[in-house]
């Protein structure tokens, strides 16, 4: 009996023995693979992102995958491996082959910035169905249609303009919150027609659930994608109410957004609304179908406009901070800017049309700077090289570059390091608006600098709200530099304002807080 039992112990642990070999074996194999025989293997990169994705996971973890990848362009060139199934290039014509022209299919990745468990524009991987889903909201964002809803940006704007001089520089306000506040009365309004009453809340210092969880929303979709499901949720699981805040930050868009769809579905039904040409996006999206027998669904529908109001309020409010944090230690700037803004509005409550700032040169200068350095969403946009059998072509393998890549291999490119390429942007760090003046640079210069200008994306999955986003980033920094001199307190400065990223950008210090003091005219 014992000699039984020791030979089936002795049978079992060399089973496990076995077992063990073979799983390494084949780790090693794998790796052997992936460094020496994958098609990828010729492609430069370190030695360790052939191997595994791991290291930088690591890095998208630690909210500095920008800055690690625009490293490895500066030592390995253009074209890198990052993984053992990803490159990232930098380089103006193979964005266009890849974006524009073949128009791949998005990477699985963009699946964790899911709103409402549920696709929108931006999550939606394959271009065709893409393409139907803008169809909806596309109308909307014509300038021409945005500048119907003026009269009520401006009224958002005047209000913060009066909070800020009630406030007369007395106290240093953090402003990631107070221009997402600003940027959710607009987009409430624009998109659905419905007053939030954000900045008088801001005003009156009341805490809004809805703008904790627009700010939590990407970091949320950064670390389901870094983390498995099983490890997603034990963390949901910890008794933590910031965690809580973060891990139901998507469940809390969803009901504010479903109140505005039943709401609006309610004022058509019941021929509430009005004729007018003034149509918020969620009317157009309740009227739209994907075809003549296909309604859009309302999951659809609230899925696209919570993409909407995350994208709309989050970036727009960063790119904000960022441009006051640099006009407040530019005088230089200050001065021109406030130069032409007293020229052109010399009454300081009365904002000028869009198409006339469309026409004031240093103003734009200034915003395609701050762009360049400080779009919130200058990472990896990645895309899947398609198979023979989706693009027709014979031939399997994606020519980047001189480099050959095989169907299935993800490939991108980020806009921070196109617009920090030093052949195209002299002093690529320094922030210049002079750049892009005709005075300062020829035409060709010019060219080929908005060439490689990406801050909405490009390609034909361009940012769809690109339009409003300008749009008020001009707006907002007229009205607050025609009525005010900005100062950033001790506590704002190059530590804290360093920029960190996971796939939108913020402050190290996750605030941004700057002293808005009244001009005296």
């Amino acid at each position: 009996m014992v000699s039984a039992e020791l030979s089936f112990s002795w049978f079992s642990h060399s089973l496990l023995l076995l077992a063990a070999s073979l799983f390494f074996t084949c780790i090693f194999i794998r790796i052997v693979y992936n460094l020496f025989w994958s098609p990828l293997s010729a492609i430069p990169g370190p030695w360790y992102a052939a191997v595994s994705d791991f290291w930088l996971t690591a890095h998208v973890l630690r909210l500095e995958q920008c800055k690690t990848i625009q490293r490895l362009f500066e030592v390995y060139g253009p074209v890198v491996r990052v993984g053992p199934n990803k490159v990232v290039f930098r380089d103006i014509t193979s964005a266009r082959s890849v974006y524009s022209v073949h128009k791949f299919d998005k990477s699985p990745y963009y699946k964790s910035l899911l709103t409402n468990n549920n696709d929108h524009a931006m999550t939606t991987l394959e271009h065709a169905s893409h393409a139907i889903r803008r169809k909806g909201y596309a109308p909307h964002y014509n300038l021409s249609n945005l500048a119907k809803f003026q009269p009520e940006i401006h009224e958002s704007i005047f209000e913060l303009v009066n909070a800020l001089e009630n406030i007369a520089g007395k106290t240093p306000l953090e402003c990631l919150t107070l221009f997402r506040h600003l940027m959710v009365d607009v987009v409430s309004f624009t998109s659905y027609g419905h007053h939030a009453s954000a900045v008088r809340k801001w005003a009156m210092d009341e805490r809004d659930p809805l703008l904790t969880a627009i700010n939590d929303f990407p970091k949320r979709g950064i670390l389901r994608s870094a983390v498995p499901t099983w490890a997603w949720n034990l963390v949901c699981r910890i008794p933590s109410t910031r965690l809580r805040q973060l891990c139901d930050s998507d469940k809390i868009l969803a009901e504010f957004v479903s109140a505005r769809v039943y709401e609006m579905r309610a004022q058509m039904s019941s021929a509430k609304i009005t004729e007018s040409d003034k149509i918020p996006m969620l009317q157009r999206l309740l009227q739209y179908r994907y075809s003549s027998k296909e309604k859009m669904p309302d999951h659809d529908i609230i899925s696209e406009c919570m993409g909407h109001l995350i994208a709309g309020a989050d970036t727009t409010s960063t790119t904000l901070a960022y441009l006051f944090w640099e006009l407040s230690r530019r005088a230089d700037i200050v001065k021109k800017l406030q130069a032409e803004l007293d020229e052109t509005m010399p009454n300081s409550r009365n904002l000028p049309d869009i198409s006339v700032m469309q026409e004031m040169p240093y103003l734009n200068a200034f915003i395609k700077e701050g762009l360049r350095l400080y779009t919130a969403a200058p990472s990896l946009l990645e895309r899947v090289v398609p198979s023979a059998s989706k693009t027709g072509s014979p031939d399997e393998v994606f020519d980047l570059m001189g480099y050959g890549l095989p169907a299935g291999t993800v490939v991108s490119t980020q806009a921070w390091s196109m617009h920090r390429d030093a052949t195209v942007f002299h002093s690529p760090d320094t922030f210049m608006p002079e750049r892009w003046l005709e005075s300062f640079s020829n035409p060709e210069e010019l060219m080929r600098m908005g060439q490689y200008m990406m801050p909405f994306g490009t390609g034909t999955r361009m940012c769809g709200g690109q339009n409003l986003a300008q749009l008020m980033l001009k707006t907002i920094v007229a009205a607050l530099m025609r009525n005010f001199d900005v100062m950033a307190p001790p506590e704002t400065n190059e530590v804290s304002m360093e920029i960190k990223d996971s796939f939108v950008i913020f402050p190290a210090a996750m605030q941004c807080n700057l002293i808005f003091v009244p001009r005296q005219d």
